[in-house]
């Protein structure tokens, strides 16, 4: 019987996960469009489908086996229909995934994207014979290479806002976290190469630029002994053109005083930091594997408040880590008030496989784990809602414009400070505006743009 031809001529990325999983779907789809095909806004108008995972989150592996058993039936009418798996499911998972979804053409790692064009090339001349199935390509093996492989930088032209990668990975061995065996060891790209990147998108017209890596903060140019994330951050700085520049997601750990000195001395650096925490409890703290104790946590916080600017704090609350007590939560909710942050991200714990707790007892009852996320999830939208209207509410508050909000009627932009506010005007995106706060809630702001931009007393 003769061959099935495949000819792909159009895909489809969708992206699940963090800011890095989004800025390597960007770099993947300008590879894709480079060896000529063509995005299409739907599944159902690809050739090619691709879907990029993160592990993060619980039952991530189920909620992918999920998503491609939608697809099945399309991939059994239409055998020319491409299936890959990308990300930190994809790394984890294996070979795992090839014997369990046997009708997904490839599945990629983490280290191996730019091996795509090379997988599409070998799929397309070994189409196998109609009414046979062609064994699923598995590459997941990290690479050797000290720095990440340098790929071709997405098209961004007209695009106000951009994402430049700093370095992958991470040392880090906490004991809860499954990103060391997705992303693997850190590796840190030459801080030329970055600032390079850096500028041309500057010049192309971005005002904001967004700096990514799995411990950002824990930068060291692999080029230039002694040159670390302080001095890269300064120098993105000094980019002309650049009026916001914000990071993540960076560790407690590698916020040296230089750092700090540099955030509070380069207004174009957002006011905003992010300090994932975990826990309040010294002895959970140590159980995580978290490199700090409470008390070192809240002496970088009292630095940050004596910087010199106004620094919006955010953080990650995990509750119900195995052997957590009522003490050790009391805890947490006593470091959370002394905190103060402007935005909390808080989930209940699951075992995630291949983490160090993976085989722990997960001895705190799902009931009470409940009952602790709710407790502290009440007291940050308390603490939330107060801090909006003393800092915000009635002051102006400079906009930088996204775009629709979801109630289709008004526009939404965030303040240097990472709130988002919705409010009624006609910008385009990318554009700055001022912006009066006239309500506040726990979650979102309302403001009215202003006539007079000279009234600002930007926040």
């Amino acid at each position: 019987m003769g061959t099935q031809d495949i000819m792909v001529r159009t895909f489809f990325i969708e992206t699940h996960g963090c800011q890095m999983n989004e800025h390597d779907s960007e770099k993947i789809g300008s590879l894709l469009r480079h060896r000529g095909l063509i995005p299409v806004p739907a599944v159902d108008q690809a050739d090619l489908y691709l879907l990029n995972t993160c592990s993060v989150r619980e039952k991530a592996a189920r909620k992918v086996y999920s998503r491609l058993g939608r697809l099945r039936r399309r991939k059994r009418n239409d055998p020319g229909f491409l299936i890959g798996v990308l990300g930190c499911v994809a790394q984890q998972e294996g070979a795992e995934l090839a014997k369990k979804a046997p009708f997904v053409d490839f599945v990629v790692g983490t280290h191996r994207y730019h091996e795509l064009p090379d997988v599409l090339d070998d799929l397309q001349r070994e189409s196998p014979s109609r009414g046979e199935r062609r064994s699923t390509r598995v590459a997941t093996s990290f690479l050797d290479e000290p720095t990440p492989v340098e790929m071709k930088v997405p098209d961004r032209e007209g695009a106000f806002r951009a994402a430049v990668t700093v370095m992958e990975g991470c040392n880090k061995r906490c004991a809860f976290c499954i990103v060391p065996q997705t992303r693997g060891r850190e590796r840190n790209r030459p801080s030329s190469l970055i600032l390079d990147e850096v500028r041309r998108v500057a010049a192309a017209g971005a005002v904001e630029v967004q700096l990514l890596g799995q411990t950002v903060n824990s930068y060291r140019d692999p080029s230039r002994p002694g040159y670390g994330f302080a001095q890269l951050l300064a120098d993105v700085a000094a980019v002309p053109g650049l009026k916001r520049i914000r990071f993540t997601s960076p560790h407690p750990r590698h916020f040296s005083d230089a750092v700090i000195a540099v955030i509070a001395g380069n207004s174009n650096i957002c006011d905003q930091v992010h300090l994932p925490l975990q826990s309040g409890s010294n002895r959970i703290l140590r159980r995580m594997r978290r490199q700090h104790d409470a008390d070192w946590y809240m002496a970088l916080i009292e630095k940050f408040r004596r910087c010199g600017r106004d620094i919006a704090l955010s953080t990650d609350m995990i509750v119900g880590f195995p052997g957590e007590t009522d003490a050790d939560f009391e805890e947490t909710i006593r470091l959370v008030k002394f905190a103060r942050y402007e935005q909390m991200f808080s989930f209940k714990y699951s075992p995630r496989p291949g983490t160090e707790a993976f085989p722990w007892d997960d001895d705190v009852p799902d009931l009470e784990k409940t009952r602790r996320l709710t407790m502290l999830q009440r007291l940050q939208r308390e603490i939330q809602l107060e801090i909006h209207c003393d800092k915000y509410l009635g002051h102006v508050v400079e906009i930088l414009v996204e775009g629709t909000a979801r109630d289709g009627q008004r526009l939404f932009g965030r303040t240097k400070s990472n709130k988002i506010v919705n409010f009624f005007g006609v910008e385009e995106p990318g554009e700055f505006t001022q912006v009066r706060i006239v309500e506040a809630g726990p979650n979102s702001l309302l403001g009215e743009a202003l006539v007079d931009c000279r009234l600002a007393d930007a926040v």
